[in-house]
């Protein structure tokens, strides 16, 4: 083995390879930073649900791990929720942020679609703007639904007090999948045989 073959491209659990248990990792570590992020919360007065720092976590696990590992990762943060783990905004599936956690699950098929095909940072931007209109569009809908409201009711509750809020995360996730990108399809690539 070479010298300048690391420990981690040498890497094999039973028959994954390096990329695959890289993907796996990320994917349960991307679920866990959703969970973490429920944390960063900021209640707003004038709507039933919080601001909270799960978008960031959301858009960057579509742009780093593609549509299918994205919304697996986002799948496993809604399991674990489902399990009694105090990790969603809205208490559970069924409260007014149900919504909003299948918008995770699209958003992130959305983002990692286009990541997948290119590394154009307006691309990859845009994607993550509609990703963010898709969340926000499904969790004033389900917010419609439980509370009987109209469709302008639901989009003053579940939109319109997060988008300030959201062009600063959106900022950030493309910064920091701009900084990132490169890194993580390096580490994903097998080492030459």
């Amino acid at each position: 083995m070479p010298r300048s073959t690391t420990i981690a491209s040498s890497i094999r659990l039973g028959n994954l390879t390096r990329r695959q248990a890289l993907t796996a990792s990320a994917v349960v570590g991307f679920a866990v930073l959703t969970a973490l992020a429920t944390y960063v919360r900021i209640p707003l007065p004038f709507s039933p649900v919080p601001v909270t720092a799960q978008t960031i976590v959301v858009l960057l696990s579509g742009a780093f791990l593609g549509p299918l590992a994205g919304s697996l990762s986002q799948v496993l943060f809604i399991g674990l929720g489902a399990t009694g783990l105090a990790i969603f905004a809205g208490g559970s599936f069924s409260g007014l942020t149900g919504g909003y956690l299948i918008g995770f699950v699209l958003a992130t098929a959305l983002i990692g679609t286009v990541a997948r095909r290119t590394d154009s940072v307006l691309a990859v931007g845009g994607a993550m703007l509609a990703g963010n209109v898709l969340l926000l569009l499904t969790g004033a809908a389900w917010i419609s639904l439980v509370l009987n409201l109209s469709a302008m009711e639901a989009l003053t509750l579940g939109v319109l007090p997060f988008l300030p809020g959201d062009v600063i995360k959106l900022a950030a996730a493309v910064m920091v999948w701009r900084a990132g990108a490169g890194l993580w399809r390096r580490a994903l690539r097998e080492p030459a045989s």
